[in-house]
């Protein structure tokens, strides 16, 4: 189960909503167990970038970056490597020191302003990046429309978002993530999510090989690239 989850605090969600969100899956999203996650060596995310991101940005000319549900700052140390300045962000506190850790061992300490804050309560400034990024946020929907919606906002003209989560369809035909339903979404959710904000230039399903003990895997997620049109 890589990357970021939410912490749900009591009282941070309508009654409705708690109630349609089981108990095991308002667990997967406390902060606590994420920082032992993290801390924990059998939960390390991969050393390199995502294959979507480097795929998506590679071409794209540097500026200012925001990375949302940084982890581990994998994806922040690689933009900033090439040339962005990165806002990373991350609910858990131990994925921020080891992103800060990573930084700095690879000489772009200067370039990442590492944040701890909780998507649900992180207000980006808007109209400021040239690029955010959302991997593997895997929430339930209701919570995720407004997180989506601000990443949106925070796009300055001509900026790019780009989203990449653990599909719906994982959880029959892939392999790992999240296996509760609750936390899986499709590309027409988030596209769903951006009430025409941005023009969608990609929402697809992608597949992503796992390497296991058992050979190589195959896991499903979605992708949302969109622009910011408006000046």
């Amino acid at each position: 189960m890589p990357n970021t989850y939410l912490q749900i605090s009591n009282g941070s969600l309508f009654a409705g909503e708690r109630h349609s969100i089981g108990s095991n899956v308002l667990r997967l999203m406390e902060r606590e167990d994420w920082n032992k996650c993290y801390a924990s060596r059998n939960c390390a995310g991969a050393n390199s970038a995502s294959r979507f991101l480097v795929g998506e940005v590679d071409t794209e000319v540097p500026g200012r970056a925001l990375d949302l549900a940084s982890g581990e700052g994998r994806n922040a140390v690689w933009l900033a490597q090439h040339g962005w300045h990165v806002t990373a962000v991350d609910f858990a506190s131990v994925a921020i020191a080891k992103g800060v850790r990573l930084a700095a061992r690879l000489g772009v300490a200067a370039q990442i302003k590492f944040m701890n804050a909780d998507l649900r309560d992180y207000r980006p400034m808007g109209r400021q990046f040239d690029l955010v990024t959302v991997f593997y946020l895997q929430l339930p929907i209701v919570l995720l429309r407004p997180i989506i919606r601000r990443a949106a906002n925070a796009l300055a003209p001509g900026g790019v978002f780009l989203m990449v989560g653990h599909d719906c369809e994982n959880l029959q035909r892939g392999y790992g993530g999240p296996q509760h339903p609750e936390l899986l979404y499709t590309a027409a959710d988030v596209v769903d999510a951006l009430a025409g904000e941005l023009k969608v230039e990609k929402a697809v399903r992608v597949e992503r090989a796992v390497v296991t003990t058992e050979g190589v895997k195959r896991a499903l997620d979605c992708m949302v690239r969109a622009i910011q049109r408006y000046p």
